[in-house]
């Protein structure tokens, strides 16, 4: 791929993970007077307000992997950086050498994003407090995605 194709291809990925952080935060406004759950508003949250929440947490996910499986390679193959063979954490502790993230904040929010997969089939009380965590580690994510933004502008003055 040639670096016009790649950075049209990074702008396309960037234009999606607008749109999650955009779901992400119109989702957290709709239930930010039910925060931090309780497991009783938790059960009595109506349908519209369920339906928010699976909103946040589905475009908490999908930012994260695209940021992860497309924005993360990208921006190092277009530094002209090889990353073939490189593990998941080598590209990681690449990104914190420029600055981006910490590594093990990635890795934290993605063990959270794990376990409320696992949670939302197991006890309410299980539900309540991982949905609180990746609500109040949402900024993090958040964060991540305005510093790539950043990188980008700077270096390839998108």
């Amino acid at each position: 791929m040639n670096e016009r194709m790649a950075r049209r291809t990074l702008q396309e990925h960037l234009e999606e993970c607008a749109k999650h952080e955009e779901k992400m935060r119109v989702a957290h406004k709709h239930l930010s007077t039910h925060l931090p759950l309780t497991k009783e508003t938790f059960i009595n949250l109506d349908e519209i307000q369920s339906g928010f929440l699976d909103q946040f947490v589905y475009r908490f996910s999908k930012l994260q992997d695209s940021l992860g499986e497309k924005i993360f390679p990208a921006l190092l193959l277009l530094g002209r950086e090889n990353i073939k063979g490189k593990t998941f954490l080598d590209i990681l502790q690449r990104l914190e050498e420029l600055d981006l993230l910490r590594a093990e904040d990635w890795i934290a929010l993605r063990e959270l994003r794990n376990e409320i997969a696992y949670e939302y089939s197991q006890n309410v009380e299980g539900v309540v407090q991982a949905l609180n965590a990746i609500f109040e580690k949402s900024d993090m994510l958040l964060k991540i995605h305005a510093k790539v933004l950043e990188f980008v502008r700077e270096r390839y003055k998108h």
